[in-house]
């Protein structure tokens, strides 16, 4: 394949001035003639925009909102496409369509325009292979420019179409193009033309509609059941000139009105006007998407029909390799609702949400979701392309942005977790896939941010100063600033770096760079002591009293020993006070059920992961969310959105807890990069009596299954050929252990119980705090029934009982002893 770069006459072409806001899309086409038979055809094609080629009136390929969005002025990507059945012998016509797209429209928070181009630009090249030579036709000024029925179009806004001003024939040799003007040839750097970009944006699967309904104030609303990003497809049949339109929301009022707040400037409204004569339109957008659920829609023409309107869902062409089951349906809905989220924002570019004016590379949703997004679907494209930009900006600017591409005005700071996505990406995709090149591409790019991090360390080594996000989106952040959590934000800055050189210690050792590799563990060495020092007590208490802080410090390794089993019994003594709900934000979700389970408490992370008071992991499941909200209150229990500017209802980075969920309920882990070894190692609790894993790894597919009858447990595991597994049965009465081949296995045996007295009003109140299953289920009686909190950890509660205890309580009931009763007699 020849690079575009050295075609013969092959330029980016446009109309002959910028564009404004609301203009129409550009129609291009150019006349040219076969005389003989071709052996192959190849069409080459991009935009500066969004672009649809066309044939001889057939649109050619079946991608969407090609080329997609990717740091233009470094990487355009060039489709390619075989249209040799679509040339015939004699006169042919090839055409586009382009609108303004990322390019030229407006983009990121500043709400410019033109960022990357002052109008919609055309580049395209078809190569004609006779056999005895080749011909190539490229984009110049002999192609023809004008307007058609797509009378506008924006990524936040919407796409206009009116189909009675669809030039007819304009795909056909004997057009008339002579009101269009000749195109232009404008000036772009070839240079950034490039074939190696990321998987196509496709369809991937339709919805019907579910349900229509008139709103209180008389609006017509169509529901999908299921938050998407992509459009709708319409079918309708009415008088030229009706206009039919399509307002896209995410989520309802309590009173059933559409919710746009949600969008904030996005109008994301779509518009159809018909053609008219009386058969059934069929339209659909092309050079727009939308995040959404429901559909206002107005002017219908006669009675709208639930099968008048689909839903059409986009995302980048990637294959499914990750699936999590459990016999709890909420627990199933939210693994669910995770990987819905991360199909509507991997659309191109892996973004923070679809539906708002926003929509961008947000680097630390990324970091915190790569592990989970590498196990769900395989992305190697997607983020190998990523990261491609992420480079070749951070190469222009010394600099990772915090967005990529970049659409800032201002630089961006070193941050954790945000800017170190130059580091912990690349690793997350190596542990993943064991493929060495992906660290070996971007190790300049990595190297290029620890340096710039490590000048930044004060004598000690700590990374104590400049701006961080901190634990982004803490519940307890006040509503104008999420970056001002309960954790200190340099904490979280100095844990994020020392994880940062462990993984590039490890990621030169696997690059054969022994100087490397033990110059970033002495640097990592440096910065732990650092904390160490700042953070950390003799006792394994930390500075920063919080559950983030403590998940950090157990997960990166910063407190040993005895100082370990304090940190993981103080972060579960602060999930408890929490009443196990949510206490984290980007930094610490990730992490926190990790760091219980690793210190030995792994009933208080089945606590949190299955709470369902706000905010929680279930609440948003069982307010009927979809997908995974930005925040884990994005609706509050009275229905009404939290009206804080940043409310998504499709957002993935949350959704890093089905990491957890796929290690420890699923029961698979990587032992190495790529699960050449894995350790199959599955931990029930939480009620669960079943679940099922299956992972499809570079050596092939995983499965995990257990089950829990009775006393009765039974682990069924299939690895692949070529690998091995170190399997750990849980609960088995001789803590039994095996390394296993390829092939299936299967295990039944008695679980271990440990008998104890049943619980009852004579238990010590301190025996039933000491178990979090029971002293949960107490607390939220004593809290429906009670003014006050009962303490369980108080000196005096060893020899404290409930029947001692009752008859003191000045606002004691019957009501409150019947519920206590019934609690200790379900455990």
């Amino acid at each position: 394949m020849i690079s575009p770069a050295s075609t013969l006459g092959a330029r980016f072409v446009s109309a002959d001035h910028p564009a404004a806001d609301g203009d129409p899309a550009q129609y291009f086409r150019r006349v040219f003639t076969v005389d003989s038979p071709v052996q192959s055809a190849t069409l080459r094609v991009t935009a500066l925009g969004i672009v649809e080629p066309f044939i001889n009136g057939r649109r050619v390929g079946d991608d969407v909102l090609s080329p997609g969005w990717t740091s233009y002025r470094h990487r355009v990507v060039v489709s390619s496409y075989d249209v040799t059945a679509d040339v015939v012998a004699g006169a042919n016509v090839v055409g586009a369509i382009v609108a303004e797209g990322w390019a030229v429209g407006r983009i990121g928070f500043e709400h410019k325009r033109q960022f990357y181009s002052d109008r919609p630009c055309l580049f395209l090249e078809l190569e004609l292979d006779y056999g005895d030579r080749v011909e190539t036709l490229g984009s110049d000024g002999s192609f023809r420019v004008g307007h058609g029925a797509v009378t506008s179009a924006g990524i936040y806004d919407g796409e206009s179409y009116d189909a009675r001003l669809e030039p007819d024939g304009w795909l056909t040799p004997s057009f008339d193009d002579a009101t269009w003007e000749p195109a232009v040839v404008h000036d772009v750097d070839l240079g950034v033309l490039t074939f190696d970009g990321p998987p196509p944006i496709r369809r991937t699967q339709e919805l019907a509609a579910v349900a229509i309904s008139t709103t209180p104030s008389g609006r017509t609303v169509v529901d999908f059941g299921q938050v998407v990003t992509g459009w709708v497809r319409l079918s309708v049949a009415g008088p030229a000139g009706h206009t039919v339109t399509l307002r896209h929301a995410e989520v309802l009022t309590p009173t059933g009105e559409p919710e746009y707040e949600t969008l904030r400037t996005a109008l994301a409204t779509d518009r159809y006007t018909l053609r008219g004569g009386g058969a059934p339109e069929v339209w659909e957008p092309a050079f727009t998407f939308h995040g959404f659920r429901f559909v206002e829609v107005s002017g219908w023409p006669g009675e709208l029909d639930l099968a008048d309107l689909t839903a059409v869902v986009i995302h980048s062409d990637m294959v499914r390799t990750g699936w999590l089951e459990t016999s709890d349906p909420l627990l199933s809905r939210l693994h669910e609702n995770v990987v819905w989220s991360m199909r509507g924002n991997f659309v191109g570019v892996p973004t923070d949400c679809p539906q708002r004016d926003e929509r961008l590379g947000w680097t630390g949703d990324l970091h915190a979701f790569a592990p989970t997004a590498a196990f769900l679907y395989d992305v190697r494209g997607v983020l190998g392309s990523w990261l491609a930009d992420l480079a070749a900006e951070q190469a222009e600017k010394g600099y990772v942005p915090w967005v990529v591409p970049d659409v800032a005005s201002h630089p961006s700071a070193p941050t954790a977790l945000w800017s170190d996505a130059a580091v912990g990406v690349p690793w997350a995709l190596y542990r993943e896939y064991g493929d060495v090149e992906v660290l070996r591409r971007a190790w300049p790019s990595m190297t290029a941010f620890v340096a710039q991090v490590e000048a930044a360390l004060d004598a000690d080594g700590l990374w104590g100063s400049g701006y961080q996000f901190g634990d982004w989106l803490d519940p307890d952040a006040p509503a104008d600033d999420a970056s001002d959590g309960k954790t200190d934000r340099h904490l979280v800055a100095t844990a994020y770096f020392v994880e940062t050189t462990r993984q590039m210690a490890e990621a030169a050792g696997a690059l054969g760079l022994v100087d490397a590799s033990a110059r970033y563990a002495s640097l990592g060495e440096r910065v732990r002591n650092a904390f160490r020092h700042e953070y950390v007590a003799a006792s394994g208490r930390l500075v920063s009293e919080s559950a983030t802080a403590y998940a950090l410090a157990i997960c990166f390794g910063l407190v040993e020993g005895p100082q370990r089993d304090r940190a993981g019994a103080r972060l579960a003594e602060l999930v408890k006070k929490a009443d196990y709900r949510v206490s984290t934000g980007f930094a610490g979700t990730p992490l926190v059920a990790h760091a219980l389970t690793d210190t030995g408490h792994l009933d208080t992370a089945y606590l949190l992961m299955t709470e369902r008071e706000c905010p929680s992991f279930l609440y948003p499941v069982t307010m009927g969310a979809t997908t995974v909200w930005e925040r884990w209150d994005s609706i509050r229990p009275d229905g009404t959105l939290n009206s804080t500017g940043m409310t998504s209802l499709n957002h993935y980075a949350l959704g890093s807890i089905a990491a957890w969920m796929h290690r420890v309920i699923g029961g698979l882990e990587a032992l190495e990069p790529g699960y050449g070894r894995m350790r199959i190692a599955p931990r029930p609790g939480g009620g669960l009596t079943s679940a099922r894993l299956v992972h499809e790894t570079v050596h092939g597919s995983v499965e995990i299954a257990w089950s829990i009858a009775g006393d009765d447990f039974t682990l069924r595991a299939t690895i692949p050929p070529g690998t091995s597994a170190t399997v750990e049965l849980p609960e088995h009465p001789h803590a039994a252990s095996e390394e296993v081949g390829p092939g299936t296995h299967t295990w039944s045996y008695p679980l271990l119980r440990t008998e104890r007295e049943p619980y009852t009003f004579d238990t010590p109140l301190k025996t039933l705090a000491d178990d979090p299953v029971a002293w949960r289920a107490l607390t939220r009686v004593f809290r429906a029934h009670l003014p006050f909190p009962i303490d369980g950890s108080a000196p005096e509660a060893a020899h404290m009982s409930l029947a001692i205890m009752l008859p003191m309580i000045p606002h004691t009931s019957t009501e409150l002893e019947r519920d206590l009763r019934q609690v200790l007699s379900g455990l």
